[in-house]
């Protein structure tokens, strides 16, 4: 899947230099007979939509739990736990759905991508941002912008009610005037919610996937996004 991914991409090497990159690739693969100390396989099927709910990628949560008590902390984590209880301004024991956002960004390097931004368009497709509610898309790259454009994504959040912005780094780190205000909080696909990451001393952030962002976008609130579909 990878190799078919690359292949024929621009930066990518061609012709005989692409025989011999695979043919190094695969060279790096484990043996059929090796060994491991651990596997471990997940079922993806029933692994929770994640909201972060504190102040590192860390601290997340599915989107149908409550957000940890401290006495499930060890010594070691419980400081960072009760401090980010007190910054997010969010109870132990709360349930993270429902939780009310102002700002909802969908975006930057990790998750602006075409596939991200068609993910996030067929929960958008025939519905509105909620009033009051602050929706923005910024893709990865210009590249993704002109495909995603070519293909009518960006019709179809504009009709949602999101703005479509040139490609960059927006609220991800708030190099530009993509900032949240006072204690806003924002839901965003980017990948950091340390405290100020997104322009305000204390803004909040809960990170979580486009389409997430887009089904808290809708309702105005953190929704589990299978409930959309």
């Amino acid at each position: 899947m990878t190799y078919d991914y690359l292949q024929g991409r621009e930066f990518a090497p061609k012709g005989e230099a692409w025989d011999k990159a695979v043919a190094w690739w695969d060279s790096l693969r484990s043996d059929a007979n090796a060994e491991y100390d651990d596997v471990i396989v997940f079922d993806a099927a029933e692994i929770a939509p994640t909201v972060t709910w504190g102040i590192t990628p860390g601290q997340g949560i599915g989107v149908d739990e409550t957000i940890p008590t401290p006495d499930s902390f060890n010594d070691n984590d419980r400081p960072l736990a009760q401090e980010a209880y007190a910054y997010m301004q969010l109870e132990p024991g709360q349930a993270i759905a429902g939780t009310k956002v102002d700002v909802c960004f969908i975006g930057s390097c990790t998750n602006g991508r075409i596939s991200d931004l068609r993910e996030a368009a067929k929960f958008a497709q025939g519905r509105r941002v909620a009033e009051g509610v602050k929706a923005f898309v910024v893709p990865g790259s210009e590249e993704v912008k002109e495909q995603a454009e070519a293909e009518g994504l960006d019709q179809v959040f504009l009709e949602a009610g999101f703005e479509w912005r040139n490609a960059g780094c927006s609220m991800c780190l708030a190099m530009n005037p993509d900032k949240l205000v006072g204690d806003q909080i924002s839901a965003s696909s980017s990948n950091r919610n340390f405290k100020g990451r997104q322009g305000s001393s204390s803004g909040r952030t809960l990170l979580m996937s486009p389409a997430m962002v887009v089904a808290a976008a809708v309702n105005g609130a953190v929704t589990d996004v299978r409930e959309l579909i």
